[in-house]
């Protein structure tokens, strides 16, 4: 028992040191991490934009290519009705080009809106373009500060994280999952010495009998208050990062 108590404190003794140094850094990696995210988005939103502009460019054409194709019809229509030798001719071709004519009013209209919808998402994309110029510059510069600051304390990470991993072998399941449990829910604080007759963690008394049992180092408890693990000043004195 006094092994993986001894355990658990260097593991919190490494996890608290990882906590500063990452603290360290600052909201520099939450940064970062938003920038990319905005990144990534505006860059999807002009991927977006370039079909759409692609897809309305084909629609335009198309519509030139029917209204190129109407014109030629209504042509060939007044033509033939030079030539007719009745009225019921002349009637249905007068239609005919009633008919090509009103669609040709309504494909005139649909391609003002494809060149307005066009103009508009040409100008959609060059906004968004320069935003994301702008955004890359400062995704740069600040995962330069960021690599700077990882830089100074790589080593250091390194080693912990590696002593951490070594550490959480040699615990029991049960163990490591109270131990995480209560990290979580107490601010990264699980395991915690007894200072001055009281608990490290929420600094309430604890019963002089009680320290007389932790102090054996026979069994694992936890403060009545908090429920963060206590040690004893031998645990404390004799644990080290390893």
């Amino acid at each position: 028992m006094q092994n993986k108590l001894q355990y658990l404190f260097t593991l919190q003794t490494i996890d608290t040191r990882l906590k500063e140094i990452e603290e360290l850094k600052g909201d520099l990696p939450v940064l970062v991490n938003d920038l990319e995210k905005k990144f990534n988005e505006q860059q999807q939103k002009i991927k977006e934009l370039n079909l759409t502009l692609k897809q309305s460019k084909i629609n335009r054409d198309n519509a030139d290519v029917e209204l190129i194709d109407l014109a030629e019809k209504i042509e060939k229509y007044k033509s033939q009705q030079l030539h007719v030798k009745s009225n019921k001719q002349y009637d249905a071709l007068t239609k005919e080009i009633e008919m090509a004519e009103e669609k040709s009013t309504k494909l005139e209209k649909e391609m003002e809106l494809f060149e307005g919808k066009i103009k508009i998402t040409k100008t959609d994309i060059e906004n968004l373009t320069a935003q994301l110029e702008e955004m890359s510059t400062e995704l740069e510069d600040r995962k330069g500060e960021l690599q700077e600051v990882n830089r100074e304390h790589e080593k250091e990470e390194l080693k912990l994280h590696h002593e951490r991993e070594k550490l959480s072998v040699r615990l029991d399941k049960a163990g490591l999952e109270r131990y995480e449990r209560i990290r979580k829910a107490k601010g990264g604080q699980a395991v915690v010495p007894i200072k001055r007759d009281s608990c490290g963690g929420c600094y309430n008394r604890i019963p002089p009998q009680k320290i007389l049992e932790i102090r054996q180092n026979s069994n694992l408890y936890s403060c009545e208050h908090c429920g963060r693990i206590l040690v004893s000043d031998h645990i404390t004195e004799t644990s080290s990062v390893i």
